[in-house]
């Protein structure tokens, strides 16, 4: 009888874990898809804004929405590492291209 109970604790914790990982597994993918939806939007800015439009833009203070999202990859090393490399090609080059950067 102890035994069985033992075994029944051991498959319920298991499947508590696995359940737990494949939670944890969601809110990644999902943080995932935010960070790529984020980038993708930051892209687009970039490739269909004039130099002088970008430039004006970069005289604005960030709004809100943009300092939530920047004090988020402040804080988690990976999400920034994953948006970095995303954008960093074509908001460089174009910033390149507009004077920007020297």
């Amino acid at each position: 009888m102890q035994h069985e109970k033992e075994c029944n604790m051991r498959k319920t914790i298991a499947a508590l874990m696995f359940v737990s990982a494949l939670m944890v597994a969601g809110d990644v993918a999902a943080q995932g898809m935010l960070l790529d939806f984020a980038a993708d939007k930051v892209i687009q800015k970039f490739q269909k804004s004039s130099c002088a439009e970008l430039r004006a833009d970069k005289k604005q203070p960030p709004t809100e929405k943009e300092k939530l999202a920047v004090e988020f990859l402040r804080n988690d090393k990976q999400a920034r590492v994953a948006f970095i490399d995303k954008i960093a090609a074509p908001v460089l080059n174009k910033m390149f291209e507009c004077g920007m950067i020297p």
